[in-house]
């Protein structure tokens, strides 16, 4: 088992973030804007959904890997943290899903 993780993988976006867009795919996202970056992370985001329904896992863990980073590239576009996201989730997970969910709703 592989000890990267996705705090890695962020570290790893925000330095080629302030690489030349002509070196760096990762830069060249972030400067086309979010808006580049969730047009991107929607095609990813497309893309595994197909993979998913399909027979091929190793079409799902490749497409999986390509969202997982866009999502990172596009919360980096907005300044949103890894540890922020982390600290929802772990907020979420004090009641139940059902009750998170009315309670959003209501």
């Amino acid at each position: 088992m592989t000890e990267f993780s996705l705090r890695d993988l962020e570290r790893i976006v925000a330095a080629r973030a302030g690489a030349s867009p002509d070196e760096s795919w990762t830069a060249k996202l972030v400067a086309a804007g979010p808006e580049k970056a969730a047009r991107k992370f929607g095609e990813e985001a497309l893309e595994t959904v197909i993979a998913a329904l399909g027979e091929d896992r190793e079409a799902l863990i490749a497409e999986s890997a390509d969202l997982l980073y866009h999502w990172l590239v596009l919360c980096h576009t907005r300044s949103v943290t890894l540890d922020e996201v982390l600290a929802e989730l772990e907020r979420r997970t004090a009641q139940s899903g059902l009750a998170e969910k009315a309670a959003r709703d209501a």
